[in-house]
Protein backbone atom coordinates (compact mmCIF):
# COMPACT_ATOMS: atom_id res chain seq x y z
CA UNK A 1 0.00 0.00 0.00
CA UNK A 2 1.47 3.03 -1.13
CA UNK A 3 0.51 6.02 0.52
CA UNK A 4 0.16 9.66 -1.56
CA UNK A 5 2.19 12.45 0.36
CA UNK A 6 1.14 16.41 -0.95
CA UNK A 7 4.01 18.33 -1.27
CA UNK A 8 3.70 21.02 1.69
CA UNK A 9 3.46 24.52 0.85
CA UNK A 10 6.92 26.36 0.82
CA UNK A 11 8.35 22.96 -0.21
CA UNK A 12 7.53 23.17 -4.41
CA UNK A 13 11.10 23.04 -6.56
CA UNK A 14 12.09 26.72 -7.70
CA UNK A 15 12.22 27.18 -11.71
CA UNK A 16 13.08 30.46 -13.48
CA UNK A 17 13.92 30.68 -17.00
CA UNK A 18 16.27 33.75 -17.40
CA UNK A 19 19.91 34.49 -19.30
CA UNK A 20 22.07 31.92 -20.90
CA UNK A 21 24.15 31.22 -17.50
CA UNK A 22 22.52 28.89 -15.17
CA UNK A 23 22.73 27.86 -11.29
CA UNK A 24 21.10 24.93 -9.78
CA UNK A 25 20.76 25.22 -6.04
CA UNK A 26 19.90 21.98 -4.03
CA UNK A 27 19.16 22.07 0.30
CA UNK A 28 19.55 19.43 2.24
CA UNK A 29 18.83 16.01 3.74
CA UNK A 30 15.15 16.36 5.75
CA UNK A 31 15.01 19.70 4.25
CA UNK A 32 13.22 21.32 1.63
CA UNK A 33 13.72 24.26 -1.21
CA UNK A 34 12.63 26.50 1.41
CA UNK A 35 16.20 26.50 3.44
CA UNK A 36 17.36 27.67 -0.45
CA UNK A 37 14.65 30.34 -1.71
CA UNK A 38 16.25 33.73 -0.74
CA UNK A 39 19.18 32.23 -2.88
CA UNK A 40 17.65 30.90 -5.76
CA UNK A 41 15.24 34.18 -5.62
CA UNK A 42 18.20 36.78 -5.80
CA UNK A 43 19.86 34.71 -8.15
CA UNK A 44 16.94 35.02 -10.37
CA UNK A 45 16.25 38.57 -9.61
CA UNK A 46 20.07 39.16 -10.89
CA UNK A 47 19.00 37.65 -14.34
CA UNK A 48 20.52 33.61 -14.29
CA UNK A 49 18.31 30.97 -15.14
CA UNK A 50 17.69 29.00 -11.70
CA UNK A 51 16.39 25.42 -10.65
CA UNK A 52 16.11 25.02 -7.07
CA UNK A 53 14.88 20.94 -7.24
CA UNK A 54 12.96 19.24 -4.56
CA UNK A 55 14.84 16.53 -3.88
CA UNK A 56 12.37 13.02 -4.37
CA UNK A 57 11.36 11.87 -0.95
CA UNK A 58 11.65 15.93 0.88
CA UNK A 59 8.97 17.92 1.24
CA UNK A 60 6.31 15.76 1.85
CA UNK A 61 6.29 13.63 4.88
CA UNK A 62 8.87 11.78 6.38
CA UNK A 63 7.35 8.50 5.44
CA UNK A 64 7.61 9.18 1.86
CA UNK A 65 11.45 10.38 2.10
CA UNK A 66 11.98 6.74 4.17
CA UNK A 67 11.54 5.17 0.93
CA UNK A 68 13.82 7.00 -1.53
CA UNK A 69 17.65 6.19 -1.90
CA UNK A 70 20.67 8.49 -2.60
CA UNK A 71 20.42 7.73 -6.10
CA UNK A 72 16.83 9.04 -6.51
CA UNK A 73 18.07 12.20 -4.97
CA UNK A 74 21.07 12.68 -6.95
CA UNK A 75 18.59 12.09 -9.77
CA UNK A 76 16.94 14.88 -8.56
CA UNK A 77 19.39 16.86 -8.95
CA UNK A 78 20.50 15.36 -12.60
CA UNK A 79 16.97 16.61 -13.62
CA UNK A 80 17.45 19.74 -13.18
CA UNK A 81 21.13 19.96 -14.42
CA UNK A 82 19.67 18.68 -17.19
CA UNK A 83 16.86 21.40 -17.81
CA UNK A 84 19.37 24.29 -17.39
CA UNK A 85 22.01 22.70 -19.78
CA UNK A 86 19.20 22.56 -22.46
CA UNK A 87 18.92 26.38 -22.27
CA UNK A 88 22.34 27.19 -20.65
CA UNK A 89 25.91 27.52 -21.82
CA UNK A 90 27.41 27.40 -17.86
CA UNK A 91 25.94 26.43 -15.19
CA UNK A 92 26.92 26.87 -11.85
CA UNK A 93 26.13 24.96 -8.83
CA UNK A 94 25.55 26.49 -4.76
CA UNK A 95 24.26 23.82 -2.23
CA UNK A 96 23.40 23.20 1.71
CA UNK A 97 24.48 20.60 3.73
CA UNK A 98 23.82 17.44 1.81
CA UNK A 99 22.81 19.43 -1.32
CA UNK A 100 26.78 20.38 -0.82
CA UNK A 101 27.05 17.10 -1.15
CA UNK A 102 25.21 17.22 -4.16
CA UNK A 103 26.86 19.93 -5.24
CA UNK A 104 30.29 17.77 -4.75
CA UNK A 105 29.05 15.12 -6.47
CA UNK A 106 28.00 16.82 -9.56
CA UNK A 107 31.30 19.08 -9.51
CA UNK A 108 33.06 14.94 -9.40
CA UNK A 109 31.05 13.68 -12.71
CA UNK A 110 30.50 17.11 -14.29
CA UNK A 111 33.50 18.67 -14.90
CA UNK A 112 32.02 21.12 -17.19
CA UNK A 113 30.85 22.87 -14.19
CA UNK A 114 32.20 25.88 -13.87
CA UNK A 115 32.27 26.69 -10.56
CA UNK A 116 30.58 25.71 -6.99
CA UNK A 117 29.52 27.18 -3.85
CA UNK A 118 28.99 24.88 -0.72
CA UNK A 119 27.37 25.92 2.78
CA UNK A 120 28.26 23.84 5.41
CA UNK A 121 28.79 20.49 3.02
CA UNK A 122 28.55 17.15 4.31
CA UNK A 123 30.97 14.86 3.56
CA UNK A 124 31.09 12.94 7.33
CA UNK A 125 28.90 13.14 9.83
CA UNK A 126 30.71 10.65 12.67
CA UNK A 127 26.80 11.01 15.12
CA UNK A 128 25.03 9.32 12.00
CA UNK A 129 27.69 6.18 11.92
CA UNK A 130 25.50 4.45 15.10
CA UNK A 131 22.64 3.95 13.09
CA UNK A 132 24.03 1.04 10.87
CA UNK A 133 23.71 -0.54 14.41
CA UNK A 134 19.95 -0.14 14.98
CA UNK A 135 17.31 -2.57 14.71
CA UNK A 136 13.89 -2.19 15.10
CA UNK A 137 13.92 1.62 14.90
CA UNK A 138 12.22 3.29 12.24
CA UNK A 139 12.74 7.42 12.81
CA UNK A 140 14.54 9.59 14.90
CA UNK A 141 14.48 12.72 16.35
CA UNK A 142 14.61 15.92 13.93
CA UNK A 143 17.71 17.33 12.69
CA UNK A 144 16.01 20.38 11.21
CA UNK A 145 15.74 24.03 12.07
CA UNK A 146 19.77 24.51 13.23
CA UNK A 147 19.48 28.30 13.09
CA UNK A 148 20.53 30.90 15.59
CA UNK A 149 18.43 33.54 14.38
CA UNK A 150 15.21 34.38 16.86
CA UNK A 151 12.06 33.29 15.36
CA UNK A 152 13.19 31.62 11.88
CA UNK A 153 11.99 28.10 11.32
CA UNK A 154 13.28 25.62 8.93
CA UNK A 155 10.50 23.91 6.58
CA UNK A 156 12.25 20.25 7.58
CA UNK A 157 10.18 16.63 8.45
CA UNK A 158 10.01 16.23 12.55
CA UNK A 159 11.11 13.07 12.28
CA UNK A 160 14.55 11.49 10.81
CA UNK A 161 14.06 7.97 8.98
CA UNK A 162 16.72 5.54 9.99
CA UNK A 163 16.54 4.06 6.36
CA UNK A 164 17.38 7.29 5.38
CA UNK A 165 20.33 8.02 7.40
CA UNK A 166 21.52 4.53 5.71
CA UNK A 167 21.16 6.22 2.51
CA UNK A 168 23.43 9.53 3.19
CA UNK A 169 26.11 7.61 4.90
CA UNK A 170 27.27 5.35 1.62
CA UNK A 171 26.66 8.72 -0.42
CA UNK A 172 28.86 10.73 1.77
CA UNK A 173 31.71 7.91 1.36
CA UNK A 174 31.39 8.18 -1.95
CA UNK A 175 31.26 11.85 -2.30
CA UNK A 176 34.35 12.13 0.16
CA UNK A 177 36.74 9.38 -1.78
CA UNK A 178 36.35 11.38 -4.89
CA UNK A 179 37.13 15.04 -3.74
CA UNK A 180 40.57 14.91 -5.55
CA UNK A 181 38.19 14.73 -9.25
CA UNK A 182 37.06 18.42 -8.10
CA UNK A 183 39.01 21.06 -10.51
CA UNK A 184 36.49 23.59 -10.50
CA UNK A 185 36.49 27.08 -8.55
CA UNK A 186 35.24 26.09 -5.19
CA UNK A 187 33.71 28.56 -2.46
CA UNK A 188 32.87 27.24 1.30
CA UNK A 189 30.68 28.62 3.45
CA UNK A 190 31.53 26.94 7.02
CA UNK A 191 29.43 27.71 10.32
CA UNK A 192 31.98 27.39 12.94
CA UNK A 193 28.92 26.66 15.43
CA UNK A 194 27.12 23.79 13.32
CA UNK A 195 24.87 21.67 15.64
CA UNK A 196 24.40 19.00 12.76
CA UNK A 197 27.93 18.74 10.07
CA UNK A 198 30.75 19.20 11.78
CA UNK A 199 32.85 22.04 10.83
CA UNK A 200 35.53 19.78 10.38
CA UNK A 201 33.84 18.99 6.82
CA UNK A 202 34.18 22.42 4.99
CA UNK A 203 38.01 22.30 5.57
CA UNK A 204 38.63 19.08 4.88
CA UNK A 205 36.62 19.64 1.59
CA UNK A 206 39.00 22.53 0.99
CA UNK A 207 42.12 20.43 1.57
CA UNK A 208 40.97 17.30 -0.83
CA UNK A 209 39.53 19.02 -3.71
CA UNK A 210 41.76 19.57 -6.54
CA UNK A 211 40.98 22.79 -7.20
CA UNK A 212 43.62 26.00 -7.48
CA UNK A 213 40.64 28.78 -7.22
CA UNK A 214 39.35 27.98 -3.62
CA UNK A 215 37.79 30.11 -0.94
CA UNK A 216 36.76 29.38 2.77
CA UNK A 217 34.69 31.56 4.75
CA UNK A 218 33.66 31.31 8.21
CA UNK A 219 29.97 32.48 9.63
CA UNK A 220 30.29 32.81 13.58
CA UNK A 221 27.09 34.22 13.48
CA UNK A 222 25.03 31.31 12.05
CA UNK A 223 24.45 28.01 12.87
CA UNK A 224 23.82 24.98 10.39
CA UNK A 225 21.23 26.54 8.04
CA UNK A 226 23.00 29.32 7.66
CA UNK A 227 20.74 30.48 4.43
CA UNK A 228 18.08 31.15 6.48
CA UNK A 229 20.66 32.83 9.38
CA UNK A 230 21.95 35.95 10.13
CA UNK A 231 24.85 35.43 7.24
CA UNK A 232 21.73 34.61 4.58
CA UNK A 233 22.94 38.30 2.78
CA UNK A 234 26.61 37.36 2.94
CA UNK A 235 25.97 34.07 1.57
CA UNK A 236 23.87 35.83 -1.71
CA UNK A 237 26.33 38.51 -2.41
CA UNK A 238 29.90 36.14 -1.87
CA UNK A 239 27.84 33.70 -4.28
CA UNK A 240 26.96 36.30 -6.73
CA UNK A 241 30.51 37.55 -6.58
CA UNK A 242 32.43 34.52 -6.63
CA UNK A 243 30.25 32.84 -9.48
CA UNK A 244 30.65 36.60 -11.54
CA UNK A 245 34.44 35.83 -11.84
CA UNK A 246 33.57 33.19 -13.86
CA UNK A 247 31.24 34.23 -16.19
Amino acid sequence: MTHHFDVLPGAEPFISEGGKTGILVSHGFTGTTQSMRPLAEAFANEGYSVYAPRLKGHGTHYEDMETSTYQDWIASVEEAYAWLSERCDKIFVAGLSMGGTLALYMAENHPEIVAISLINAAVEVPDMEGVKELQDVRFLDAIGSDIKKPGITELAYDKTPVASVKEILPFMDLVRKNLSAIHCPTLLFVSPEDHVVPPANSTFIFEHISSEEKDLIEMPDSYHVATLDHDQQRIIDGTLAFFRKYE
